[in-house]
């Protein structure tokens, strides 16, 4: 008898923890505006500049439920030892973290492209950057409304 109430007692704990953990990053509770992005971007590739373009960004315009957003990219690049995509980053402008993605790229890759599943807390700027071989620096941005939230609601 004694372990079945040790087991509601840590199961209650677990429970009011969760809540608790759930209330402090509740949605509103912190966002990343977009000069986080911007300096994020900036600490990320040196301070080069970043010009449009050579980046096709797949997401939908509306994301029904933002836990579940499908998103696409792939940069024009010839992917040869001398002119190759080596990084592409994903940045939210909405979310908490801006950051939503990592990619490392050498010449063996046949494309620099990938498919993700990302989680959106509300509407907002997708920001995809990307730095070749030759240390050229290309974005492009999207925005997808969002019409449940990734983070509750």
């Amino acid at each position: 008898m004694g372990d079945l109430k040790a087991a509601r007692t840590r199961r209650e704990f677990f429970v009011t923890a969760a809540g608790a953990a759930a209330f402090a990053v509740a949605p509103g509770a912190v966002q990343a505006e977009p000069a986080d992005v911007a300096a994020a971007i900036e600490k990320a590739f040196g301070g080069k500049k970043a010009v449009e373009g050579k980046i096709k960004l797949d997401l939908p315009s509306i994301a029904e439920n933002g836990l579940v957003v499908p998103l696409n990219f792939e940069v024009e690049s010839p992917m040869t030892e001398g002119d190759y995509v080596k990084t592409v980053r994903l940045y939210a402008e909405g979310n908490p973290q801006p950051t939503l993605a990592d990619y490392h790229f050498t010449p063996m890759s046949p494309k620099a492209a990938a498919q993700i599943r990302i989680r959106l807390a509300k509407t907002q700027n997708i920001v995809a950057v990307a730095e070749t071989s030759k240390g050229e620096v290309y974005t492009t941005k999207k925005e997808v409304k969002v019409t449940i939230g990734g983070c509750g609601g």
